[in-house]
């Protein structure tokens, strides 16, 4: 982290700055098998096209609400690092009929439809494949993100910038709790691993599962559905990944 990282954005580019290779999220799913490992540049990537996708097609500006009814999974963290760079407001679970725009998982859709912005339905498939057949009403991630641009300049948005579990946080409180929770989570810069399968729609999970880590210069190894896995299928994946600290 940079004295001058005031956003979660911010501390996204000190990261790509600083090891662009190294991992930042590896993400499992111990419901269908999945897992995928992304560097600092390649979720940057990600996040990138995202932005512009927001700024672009959705025509979100800083200080729009975006609900995000998604799990705890990598795309989720793609879209909270994307709504950061746009200066919007993640609200997670937020509510759609609130919000300026809703991007929903598959099991969120019928909720997600009291939302009169524009809607993005995310699949959650393994190698982040799309729908079979595209909800009605919904743009999906999957076809939409992947012609979008590479690059993109992070804009400042309002006090604003991440709501959970009914608490709001600016993007300078995102960052500074996510520095201070380091210490109590066993993040102690780059090299700390730590595994999470909390959930995302609370604080601790979101800062267990992502931006603690990415303060500290760690890496997060995110599971879904990580009552699945037994203790020794456990042990055996905090040995292969490294894991430094586990959250569950």
């Amino acid at each position: 982290m940079n004295a001058t990282d005031r956003t979660p954005a911010d501390l996204l580019t000190s990261a790509l700055a600083a090891d662009p290779g190294r991992p930042l999220v590896t993400f499992y799913d111990d419901a269908t098998g999945e897992r995928v490992e992304l560097s600092v540049a390649t979720f940057a990537n990600w996040v990138a096209k995202t932005a512009n996708l927001l700024e672009g097609d959705l025509s979100v500006e800083p200080g729009d609400r975006v609900a995000l009814l998604l799990p705890a999974h990598w795309q989720t963290a793609v879209w909270l690092l994307a709504c950061a760079s746009v200066g919007a407001v993640a609200d997670m679970a937020g509510d759609p009929a609130a919000a300026d725009v809703v991007v929903s998982g598959p099991d969120a859709l019928e909720a997600a439809r009291a939302c009169r912005g524009e809607r993005v339905a995310l699949a959650l498939r393994p190698l982040g494949g799309r729908f079979p057949q595209p909800p009605q009403g919904f743009l999906d991630y999957a076809v939409e993100v992947p012609g979008q641009g590479d690059r993109f300049t992070p804009r400042y948005g309002g006090e604003s910038a991440l709501i959970v579990a009914g608490a709001e946080f600016s993007g300078a409180e995102v960052v500074q709790k996510a520095l201070a929770d380091s210490a109590g989570l066993d993040l102690v810069g780059p090299g700390s691993r730590l595994l999470s399968g909390l959930s995302y729609d609370t604080w601790e999970g979101l800062s267990a599962g992502l931006f603690a880590p990415l303060a500290s210069g760690g890496s997060v190894v995110l599971c879904r559905n990580l009552e699945r896995l037994d203790e020794g299928a456990l042990a055996k994946r905090i040995e292969s990944e490294k894991v430094t600290a586990v959250r569950r």
